[in-house]
C-alpha cells in the first residue's frame, strides 16, 4: 500500500539525499583528514633515510652524510616565504659547509617547473632535487611550506618540521644549527 504512495516516494527520494549528504561528509572528513600531518619519525630518534636525485643527477643519501649535520628544506618557486628565506640558507651554507654542514633543498614543484626551479637554484650554491623524486619514508607528509627537516652528526632526527614564523634568518640558523656543527664527529667520521 506505501509503495504507491506519495510517503514512499519522499522517503525513497529522502535515502538518495540523504546518500548524497553522507557521501559529502565523507568527502569533507577525507579532506581534513589528508590535510592533518601523518605521523613520522621523531626528534631524538634515528633519522630514516632521504633519498633524491639532485638536478644534476647526482644521488644524494642522508644516511651516508653521517658524520655531518644534514638539513633538508622544502620550498617552491610559487612559495614567497620560501623564496625569502633562500638567500639566508645560501650564506649560512656558503660559511659553514667545510664545517660539515650538508643542505639540499628539495623543491615542492611539479614536473612542469622543473626549468623554473633550475633558473632559481643557479643562484645558490647548495643542491637541489625536485620533491617527486625524493623519498621520505618514515617522515609523513611535508604539508606546508617552508620547512626543514634537521639531522645531527650522529645521524638522530634534530627537526621534522623546522621553520620560523618570520622565514629563516642567520640568527635562526644559527640558533639552531651552531650547536650541531660545534659538536665533535663521531669517532668513525673524524
Amino acid at each position: 500500500m506505501l509503495q504507491g504512495s506519495g510517503w514512499a516516494q519522499q522517503v525513497r527520494h529522502g535515502a538518495r539525499a540523504g546518500g548524497a549528504a553522507v557521501r559529502r561528509i565523507l568527502a569533507a572528513v577525507c579532506l581534513v583528514a589528508c590535510a592533518l600531518p601523518v605521523c613520522g619519525a621523531a626528534p631524538g630518534q634515528a633519522a630514516p633515510p632521504i633519498r633524491a636525485t639532485l638536478l644534476d643527477g647526482t644521488p644524494f643519501d642522508s644516511s651516508a652524510a653521517r658524520g655531518k649535520v644534514v638539513v633538508v628544506n622544502f620550498w617552491a618557486t610559487w612559495c614567497a616565504p620560501c623564496r625569502a628565506e633562500m638567500p639566508a640558507l645560501d650564506t649560512y651554507y656558503r660559511k659553514h659547509r667545510d664545517d660539515g654542514l650538508v643542505l639540499v633543498a628539495v623543491s615542492m614543484d611539479d614536473a612542469a617547473s622543473v626549468e623554473k626551479v633550475r633558473a632559481l637554484a643557479a643562484h645558490y650554491a647548495f643542491p637541489v632535487a625536485m620533491g617527486m623524486g625524493t623519498r621520505l619514508p618514515g617522515y609523513g607528509r611535508v604539508w606546508h611550506l617552508p620547512m626543514s627537516i634537521v639531522i645531527d652528526r650522529d645521524g638522530v632526527l634534530r627537526e621534522t618540521d623546522w621553520f620560523a614564523e618570520d622565514g629563516l634568518d642567520a640568527m635562526a640558523l644559527e640558533r639552531e644549527l651552531g650547536p650541531l656543527l660545534r659538536a665533535p664527529a663521531p669517532p668513525a667520521h673524524r
